[in-house]
């Protein structure tokens, strides 16, 4: 038996429909059986999510409030690096023992 176009259109609409229902029903199921859990073990944030994600979302990561010790000095304008990303200038294509802190 073939089916016209009209009537695929028409069964994929009612698939999208059932997709979508059956999405919304387990998800909350889902957050359910979540809320349950973080009840039964007294569960916070930083429990469910060690890595820092709440304060991401704030904009501040935990990577940018870390501050890395420099370790490297410009004799000459006291300009330090620390290591990390890019050389400046100043260092560049030199010993880098001549300039550490």
């Amino acid at each position: 038996m073939t089916n016209s176009y009209q009537e695929l259109l028409k069964q994929r609409a009612a698939l999208d429909l059932q997709i979508q229902q059956a999405r919304e029903r387990e998800i909350a199921e889902a957050v359910a059986k979540v809320r349950q859990t973080v009840a039964e073990y007294g569960l916070t944030v930083t429990d469910v999510f060690p890595s820092g994600r709440r304060a991401r979302g704030a904009g501040n990561s935990a990577a940018s409030a870390a501050k890395v010790a420099p370790k490297y000095r410009n004799p000459a304008t006291g300009q330090t690096w620390t290591g990390r990303g890019k050389p400046p200038r100043w260092i560049q294509g030199q010993d880098r023992a001549a300039f550490a802190i």
